[in-house]
């Protein structure tokens, strides 16, 4: 007798085609499929387990059962985390790294960066009044690139803004692709580890002068557990990945302005300025809209959970998409309702966009928090300091694009001042 008769196996030389095709909901399609919580399939050429819900979050977390090295693929590595970034590390060195990321995200530190984005935004109004057509993806990008290099210490010359930020996109925008745009990815990090690796050469050398505290003085002189100094390349990948997430937030900002001109009334409940019910809508577009799909892990040793076998090794992959809209968990999940967030438990393994379990101690997002402050930040500037027009255009959004983002990028015109 085979092991894991029961389990559903999805039948398929190769589910990688079906994963291109269906995007963030190629885990789900087949939970509905087989009215299970996880099946089988073959990925990459190797047989791999998909589960979703918040009992799969939970164990999916359980660092006694699973490990993170050797589960992202190094196309990715190459593209958006990093070879070898903290994404791919457990144990002891994992938590000692986390506690650097954290250190440098506290919750000062992240209200720090929203209070920069909201200068920068009232800056570039007397610009966007000129425009024709304002697009704030294009410009939300540029802005949040501008504010994190400052905010961490980068160098970064005003002529070389736009560069840097369509390279951080490049890498986010790798992570689902083949072709072009996954090479278009790999040539953006390549730059980018270049240039912020000479940034950190510099800073140790002495040749530019860093604050203590800043985050590129911190990964600079970032020492691993054996005492030895981080390597001028792996701290350039690690401040990357504080950098490139913060640029992305230009995304889920996207996101929140379809919600609330596509939701009149949540426009109105915004401009009242009630800190809770802003919470609780920078919380909805995260569970609402897509970003991440799916993340991956490798089991570290057999065990068995609800009579199926799980071998050293395998792949397993949790449904992060599938979660956030689990009608086990949330009440009508396809509706966007900011409300559902006023009596929220807290739960963090039923609310992972950016991954599940305390980021303290576990692989979920260290940069969550500072998304949530940028997202608040930005939506007051849209619904209190500005007003503006909303042409006609394509708010769509391809759910086989991984990530993906409203066609229009939300075009705004006759831009003013309230």
């Amino acid at each position: 007798m085979t092991l894991n008769q029961h389990l559903p196996h999805d039948r398929s030389l190769d589910n990688s085609i079906a994963v291109m095709r269906e995007g963030y909901n190629f885990i789900q399609n087949r939970m509905d499929k087989y009215k299970s919580e996880l099946f089988e399939a073959r990925l990459l050429g190797e047989q791999a387990i998909c589960m979703s819900g918040e009992e799969a979050a939970k164990l999916f977390y359980d660092q006694d059962k699973f490990r993170r090295n050797g589960a992202v693929p190094k196309r990715i590595q190459k593209s958006i985390f990093g070879v070898d970034a903290i994404q791919t590390m457990d144990g002891d060195a994992h938590k000692h790294r986390k506690l650097l990321f954290m250190s440098l995200l506290t919750p000062e530190k992240q209200k720090e960066v929203a209070d920069m984005v909201m200068d920068e935004l009232l800056a570039s109004v007397d610009k966007w009044q000129e425009m024709d057509q304002v697009v704030l993806f294009e410009e939300a990008k540029v802005i949040y690139c501008r504010v994190v290099c400052k905010w961490a210490g980068v160098p970064l010359k005003k002529e070389e803004e736009q560069e840097r930020a369509e390279d951080f996109n490049a890498m986010v925008d790798a992570f689902g692709a083949v072709g072009p745009r996954h090479w278009k990815g790999r040539r953006a990090r390549n730059r980018g580890n270049e240039w912020i690796k000479q940034v950190i050469e510099d800073v140790q050398n002495g040749k530019l002068e860093a604050k203590k505290g800043t985050a590129v003085y911190e990964m600079a002189h970032h020492k691993e557990l054996d005492g030895r100094q981080l390597n001028s390349l792996m701290a350039a990948i690690e401040l990357i990945n504080i950098l490139r997430p913060i640029t992305a937030i230009s995304i889920f900002v996207t996101f929140a302005a379809v919600a609330f001109y596509k939701h009149p009334e949540v426009k109105k409940k915004l401009q009242t300025g009630d800190p809770t019910y802003l919470e609780c809508f920078e919380q909805e577009v995260r569970r609402y809209y897509p970003f991440g799909p799916f993340l991956g892990a490798r089991v570290k040793d057999d065990f068995k959970w609800k009579d199926f076998y799980f071998k050293k090794d395998m792949l397993v992959l949790l449904d992060l998409y599938g979660t956030n809209h689990d009608e086990r968990i949330w009440d009508r999940p396809e509706e966007f309702n900011p409300n559902r967030f006023l009596n929220w438990d807290g739960n963090l393994f039923s609310f992972i966009p950016q991954g599940g379990d305390d980021p303290k101690q576990s692989h979920r997002c260290p940069g969550e928090g500072v998304t949530g402050e940028v997202i608040k930040s930005t939506i007051d500037f849209l619904v209190n300091k500005i007003e503006f027009d909303v042409p006609e255009q394509d708010l769509d959004f391809s759910m086989v694009k991984m990530p993906t983002l409203p066609a229009s990028g939300f075009m705004m015109t006759n831009v003013r001042r309230k």
